[in-house]
This record gives structure tokens, sequence and C-alpha cells, in this order.
């Protein structure tokens, strides 16, 4: 594999939403952008898309994914999948901005296996709970581009994604 990634990209930003029962995945940035407000507003509005609600995937660098989503009363979920990334603009503004705990004691021990953080539920309503993604998030032999590959060929947008990062 070459140091682009599996889509050809170092990292991407994507907004994925169900719309009439079939997956809509479309590219925010070819390469992962570092703007959380504009992450966030591509959410759209609270309560407008169904349930559930969009989410947006960003890559970043190929070394961690964040995964946005709203929640119960608008509020936004996140997740990263290795919270020990602060020296990346994106990773710190969403430890930083939901408060997600950072515990770096072994962080960098010799399987350099990353350290989610976050709300490991928020694939749970597409059929995705906590303990099934946690063996993604946490699989030391995958990049953020694979795990994000993985989480959506689980639930049901793998080709839609393929398509979207490769246009």
């Amino acid at each position: 594999m070459n140091d682009s990634g599996i889509y050809g990209l170092s990292g991407f930003a994507v907004r994925a939403a169900r719309e009439g029962g079939r997956w809509r995945v479309d590219l925010l940035a070819q390469d992962a952008g570092d703007e959380l407000p504009v992450l966030e507003r591509a959410l759209g509005d609270p309560g407008a898309g169904g349930w559930p609600p969009p989410v947006v995937l960003v890559v970043d660098s190929r070394l961690y994914f964040v995964a946005l989503r709203h929640g119960p009363g608008g509020m936004v979920r996140a997740l990263i999948s290795d919270a020990t990334m602060l020296e990346w603009v994106l990773a710190a503004e969403v430890v930083e901005r939901y408060g997600i705990g950072v515990d770096t004691d072994g962080a960098f021990d010799d399987d350099e296996t990353g350290w989610p953080g976050g709300d490991l539920d928020l694939f749970a309503d597409d059929g995705l709970p906590a303990e099934e993604l946690r063996p993604i998030v946490t699989a030391d032999d995958l990049w953020a581009d694979e795990m994000v590959q993985r989480i959506a060929t689980r639930l049901g947008f793998a080709d839609e994604l393929a398509a979207a990062v490769r246009s």
C-alpha cells in the first residue's frame, strides 16, 4: 500500500446520510479539513435529516479519524480514534471542544495502539454499538482510513464512500 491510503488520499472529509433508506456520501474536502466549525455546519440543522442523523467523517493524515453527529437535543456528539494526537490541529480542537479525556499514561508503548475517545456509541443507532466498534478503532494494524472503511462496510455505505473520495 502506498502512503496515500486505500482511497488514494492521505486524508479526507465526508458527510454520510441516509436518504429514503439509502446512504448518500458527499466529499467535503480531499484534505482533512481542520476547521471544526465548518465540519459541524456540514452536519446540517439538528433534526432536519431524520434519525439517525447524518455523520461527518474526517481522516487526517491516515493517523486518526474524527466522527461528528448530532445527538438528542441538537448537541454534537464526537468520536476520535486516537485522542493522543494532540499535535494535530483538528484532534486538539475536538478533544478540547467536546471535553474528551486523554489518558496518555502508556499511550506511547511498543504496540502503538491508539486511544479512542469520545462517544463510542456514535454508530449504535445504525447497528454498530460500542462493543463492536471498539475492536475496529483499537486495531493496531489498521490506518485511520481503513478503520473508516470497516465502519462504512458494517453500516452499508462502503461503495458510496469509495465513490465519493475517488471523485
